[in-house]
């Protein structure tokens, strides 16, 4: 492994070449966190600078903790992974305001948990990418991968409905806390305003950070570097898991074999996903490595880009949080340097 003085100069260099403004890692050996850093600036405008401890948009990383605190439900006998909707909540699904479109298509009985952890769910990443702006079925449930958030969504009615739970709370005690992550929480919290992020597009247009008001288990997070450290470090160990919901996880369940991830309706295929066996796994996209089972996943929007990538055999873990999304532009070289060359996928991730 390189030492922290190359990696610092590495993610320097690389940050210059791709003029990203701000940019953070975490590397994690054999389940330990390694080293932490921050480079750049949060705010260009006013030459602030990025910090361990800057307050960033956790975006789709979301997604993996939350299903982490889910998979403690299941632990605890509270939640079924295969048991139908129809079962978990105390209404039918359309009977809800917000799912009222799915009203006349009995396909919604066929989702689960683990459908909707595995983005098989047969809907869009979110409805208003569609003309109407409607939610609806485009493949029968458990049948194909495409990537949605709108599935997270209705975990979230699940919880919150079905077990009674508030998901702002449940996360915050079971994963923020469990894992000491001071400076994270599913909406925003008045102590963040002294040390945080503002985001920077691919033409270098700086966005304000959005300060969500409410939890949503598919994006809500905010988070620093130093925080996401010790979440992904608890992970990779398993910590506060069983065994077989920690390898629930990470398991291949469902194979891929779209050439992208976007858009998630493309029928182009690509056969190198079967060389590497990949799969959705519990809110990870899992792959066979060179030195075994492999997984990661993403978290994007217009200003942002992360990615944790782990590798299992040896519990090692790369976390990369940007607060400039052309920051994904360098991932795939700066992970080839810390981590050395791994199977991941990144033609399938970002289209390059």
């Amino acid at each position: 492994m390189l030492g922290a003085r190359a990696i610092d100069a590495e993610a320097l260099r690389l940050m210059a070449a791709g003029n990203v403004e701000g940019m953070a890692l975490a590397v994690i050996e054999e389940g330990r966190i390694v080293h932490v850093a921050a480079y750049g600036r949060r705010n260009v405008e006013r030459n602030l600078p990025l910090t361990t401890d800057t307050v960033m948009y956790g975006a789709s990383l979301t997604k993996t903790a939350f299903a982490y605190m889910l998979l403690q439900l299941v632990d605890e006998g509270r939640l079924n992974l295969d048991a139908s909707v129809a079962e978990l909540l105390p209404r039918p699904l359309p009977e809800y305001d917000e799912f009222k479109d799915l009203a006349g298509d009995e396909r919604w009985r066929a989702l689960t948990p683990r459908i909707l952890l595995t983005h098989t769910s047969g809907f869009l990443n979110f409805r208003w990418i569609d003309t109407d702006k409607k939610l609806r079925f485009y493949y029968d449930p458990g049948t194909r991968y495409g990537y949605s958030g709108e599935g997270f969504y209705i975990l979230q009615l699940v919880l919150e409905q079905g077990l009674g739970l508030d998901v702002g709370k449940e996360m915050q005690v079971r994963v923020f806390d469990r894992f000491g992550m001071t400076r994270t929480s599913m909406s925003w919290r008045p102590d963040f305003a002294a040390n945080f992020a503002d985001g920077y597009g691919l033409d270098g247009a700086m966005s304000p950070h959005d300060e969500r008001s409410r939890a949503s288990a598919a994006g809500s997070m905010d988070t620093s570097i130093a925080d996401q450290a010790r979440l992904w470090a608890g992970i990779i160990r398993g910590d506060g898991l069983s065994a077989a919901s920690r390898a629930e996880l990470v398991r291949p369940q469902f194979p891929i074999t779209s050439a992208h991830q976007f858009p998630t309706l493309m029928t182009e295929t690509d056969p190198r996903n079967a060389e590497i066996g990949l799969s959705a796994g519990l809110a990870v996209v899992t792959f066979r490595d060179t030195t075994g089972p492999a997984w990661f996943k993403g978290g994007h929007n217009d200003w942002t880009g992360n990615m944790v990538i782990g590798l299992e055999s040896k519990k090692r873990c790369l976390v990369l949080l940007a607060n400039d999304v052309r920051a994904e532009r360098i991932y795939p070289e700066l992970a080839r340097i810390i981590l050395g060359d791994t199977k991941m996928p990144w033609t399938w991730e970002y289209n390059f």
